[in-house]
């Protein structure tokens, strides 16, 4: 019975980290912005605030 499930030919997995790294490597640094990041957290803040205003209006007329 042969053996199929090892690898065929001349696989070196040294080879893709090296070309993963190189990749990373030279990625250009990502950009931040932080004033655009705090405008859809207070948006997500309120939105909460919403929905749990809702939630206890809801329960306060089914319970009154």
């Amino acid at each position: 019975m042969a053996n199929t499930q090892g690898p065929q030919g001349n696989y070196d997995p040294a080879g893709s980290t090296q070309m993963f790294r190189a990749f990373v490597d030279d990625a250009p640094p990502p950009v931040q912005q932080q004033a655009a990041s705090s405008g859809p957290r207070v948006g997500l803040i309120i939105g909460i605030v919403v929905a749990v205003a809702v939630v206890a209006a809801v329960a306060w007329l089914a319970l009154s």
